[in-house]
């Protein structure tokens, strides 16, 4: 795995801190920063630099929202020219964290009904997921309880 230097100016902690989503505001710029670092080792050279190392060339970015237990975070991810850039932050088209996605299934499997884990969701996190996304998971925990069950 590799180490990764992030940075943060005085100015900005007690700034993020000051805010009611400063955890979320923290982890948003900290996964900013891996992705540029991501972005930097997979072309070899840093922004605007020239040299015979360099595999690619950038291509801006697209914003990312990202679902998680601290928030829903805007994620910048840099994108390539040809397009060969993917990060091991999130899967690709994953739009929620893999633990937010479990604690909903969890509510689900108690017996909370798909409106009460929405409007709980919303509450918790500022993210709310239609009853209809919830009952998607809720069918994905289906067939894993029917063949325990059968078995």
């Amino acid at each position: 795995m590799a180490d990764y230097d992030l940075t943060l100016s005085r100015d900005a902690i007690p700034a993020l801190l000051d805010q009611p989503a400063a955890l979320g505001k923290l982890v948003e710029t900290i996964l900013n920063q891996v992705l540029e670092a991501q972005m930097r080792d997979h072309l070899g050279a840093e922004r605007y630099e020239r040299c015979q190392e360099r595999e690619g060339y950038r291509n801006g970015y697209r914003d990312r929202q990202l679902s998680t237990r601290v928030g829903s975070l805007v994620l910048r991810v840099p994108q390539t020219r040809d397009g060969s850039f993917s990060t091991d932050i999130f899967e690709r088209y994953r739009r929620s964290e893999q633990a937010f996605v479990v604690g909903l299934m969890e509510m689900v499997v108690n017996g909370v009904s798909t409106r009460k884990v929405t409007r709980i969701t919303e509450g918790l996190c500022g993210t709310s997921f239609s009853k209809s996304t919830v009952s998607r998971l809720a069918k994905a925990l289906d067939e894993p309880v029917i063949l325990e069950s059968s078995a």
